[in-house]
């Protein structure tokens, strides 16, 4: 999620001194809302978003968001109809997919290259993913060695605009007994972040799920020889693939 500070001010403050005369189709503001309005729409696996939601995940009022969808849909970027909400064009989900690879390219080179911590990354990623152009992108891409994930374990898009496929889930959905792998953590709270590093539980990581109490219970996990229990909640974040 962005920064919900500023956000406005801080994109476009940017933007002149980086790249000065890159002409982009969306401006930063709308591709942070087109990122963001695909981000929802790919784990509910399409359909219509609400404004509601957006403004949610922006952090803005949702008359901000309403002038933002209404200048989005004149330039083509998304479908928008009353009652039901907001869709991506192929124009828009371009765009978004093009700043989700900035943005996850920019938070591996954080990482690899300038000894961030996984927890530290994604907000500043978001100042520096919304501003430069792909050719900064490919330079950070190939030194920090062509990776496929972000530190979260988020695929990273090609730079013509394809998502790969990831086949995971929640582990909160997983039936116990399961041997699995920790595919991508989509919560970005840093404090979050430094418990599950705590625990281990970060992308890559076999774990095993040993049991899973009813009724949105705690999960008992065994990660490197050590149980540790987690609650509903925090594994609702955590998507794994079978081990």
């Amino acid at each position: 999620m962005p920064d919900k500070t500023n956000i406005n001010a801080a994109l476009s403050s940017q933007s002149s001194a980086l790249h000065p005369n890159s002409q982009r189709a969306a401006s930063e503001v709308q591709q942070v809302y087109l990122a963001e309005a695909y981000r929802l729409l790919h784990y509910q696996k399409g359909g219509y978003i609400s404004t509601s939601a957006l403004a949610d995940r922006v952090g803005v009022s949702a008359p901000a968001v309403a002038a933002i969808v209404q200048r989005l849909k004149d330039a083509g970027f998304v479908d928008h109809e009353p009652y039901k909400g907001i869709q991506l064009t192929p124009k828009g989900e371009r765009e978004a997919l093009l700043n989700i690879r900035r943005h996850r390219l920019a938070e591996v080179f954080l990482v690899k290259v300038m000894g961030f911590g996984w927890d530290e990354c994604h907000d500043e990623a978001d100042a520096i993913g919304a501003v430069i152009t792909e050719k900064v992108a490919s330079r950070m891409e190939a030194m920090a060695g062509y990776p496929k994930r972000c530190p979260h374990g988020e695929p990273i898009p090609t730079p013509d605009g394809t998502m790969p496929d990831i086949e995971d889930q929640p582990l909160s959905e997983v039936a116990a007994p399961a041997d699995l792998v920790v595919s991508r953590v989509t919560n970005h709270e840093p404090e979050v972040l430094q418990y599950l590093a705590s625990l281990n539980l970060t992308p890559e990581r076999p774990i095993k799920l040993v049991h899973r109490a009813p009724f949105n219970g705690p999960l008992r996990l065994k990660i490197e020889g050590q149980e540790q229990v987690i609650g509903h909640e925090l594994a609702s974040g955590i998507r794994v693939a079978q081990g």
